[in-house]
Formats: C-alpha cells, structure tokens, sequence
C-alpha cells in the first residue's frame, strides 16, 4: 500500500506540474496546482485500492491517475477572450 500511494503521489505531481507547463494562464497559483494533483493522486489511490482490494497495482495507479485529473480539471478556468454581443439584445 505504501508503493501504491508514492507511486499516486508521485503521478499526480507529475501531471499537474505538466498542468502548469501547459495551461499556466488558465490555472490558479502553481502551489495550489501541484498540491491538488499530488492530493488528488493519493486519494484516487485510497478509493482505488479500497474498491478493488490489494493486489491491482497497476489499476490502482490507473485510478489515482484519473482522479488526479479530474480534480485538476476543475481548477482550469476559461480562456479570456471577449464577448461579442449584438446592439440589438
């Protein structure tokens, strides 16, 4: 168990620091980007492993990974670009 929430752990840090590389105009502070990725990743682990059991290494990364994405895909705001409204509304 403790491979499979460094391993998360690490996961996630990786693919929010890619995140940040990325879509650094469209996220919040860097700190808050890799700590919700890290987090992320571990809690994906913890849900994981507890609802497949031990033995599932590999989906258990699998699934920490994907709930590190998610949660950072919540921190991606819209792009800024301007509206376009008619005279008429």
């Amino acid at each position: 168990m403790f491979l499979e929430a460094l391993g998360s752990a690490l996961l996630g840090f990786a693919l929010a620091w890619v995140a940040v590389q990325w879509l650094t105009d469209r996220l919040p502070a860097r700190g808050r980007v890799l700590a919700t990725g890290t987090l992320g990743g571990v809690f994906g682990a913890l849900v994981t492993h507890g609802a497949l059991g031990p033995g599932h290494f590999l989906a258990t990364l699998i699934g920490a990974v994907a709930v590190a994405a998610v949660l950072l895909s919540l921190l991606v705001r819209p792009a800024t670009r301007r509206l376009r409204r008619s005279a008429a509304a």
